[in-house]
């Protein structure tokens, strides 16, 4: 399960104590939730902010570096923070295969996160060509309106219930 985590909501105090919270509450396995954050969250307070996540990933969270290459995209973020997955962000996604230079940079992102063992997402999936693309690319794993729309609790229960594969376009991306 990942969950968006706003830059607000890292900056206030008692991160790692509500998360910790959420995890007894809801029974979750800390291991199956990963936190996606933004490049932004680090833009102040870079030692306090790494240091918050790092209570986090401690207690078995994953840690996922979302909309990858539209913030500072510093590379001493990788070294620095303990995350888990690339998110590479849906500008880049959109327009690959009609831009060279996007597509080379979407290759990029991929080799870096290979390199340095970490998963690697695309966001933004709409067509099967931006699949096609992608797995030209190497990527292996991506997210978007062509696996599925946004669903409503129960439906998303009954998908759940019926097995992904079951399910026609709601696969997650083997691109």
């Amino acid at each position: 399960m990942s969950v968006n985590v706003s830059t607000r909501q890292v900056r206030r105090p008692g991160l790692v104590d509500d998360v910790a919270r959420a995890l007894d509450i809801s029974g979750l396995d800390p291991t199956a939730l990963t936190l996606e954050i933004t490049e932004t969250v680090l833009a102040r307070r870079r030692d306090e902010m790494t240091s918050i996540l790092e209570q986090v990933v401690r207690g078995g969270v994953k840690l996922a570096l979302d909309d990858f290459g539209t913030g500072y995209s510093s590379l001493s973020l990788l070294q620095d923070l303990p995350v888990d997955t690339l998110k590479i962000d849906q500008s880049f996604v959109q327009s690959i295969g009609s831009e060279s230079a996007r597509s080379a940079f979407v290759r990029a992102i991929i080799d870096l996160g290979e390199a340095l063992g970490l998963a690697v997402v695309a966001e933004g999936v709409e067509t099967a060509e931006h699949v096609a693309e992608l797995r030209r690319l190497g990527c292996q794993v991506g997210q978007g309106f062509h696996f599925a729309r946004p669903l409503a609790p129960a439906d998303l229960e009954r998908l759940l219930r019926r097995g992904l594969a079951a399910a026609p376009r709601a696969r997650p991306a083997a691109a």
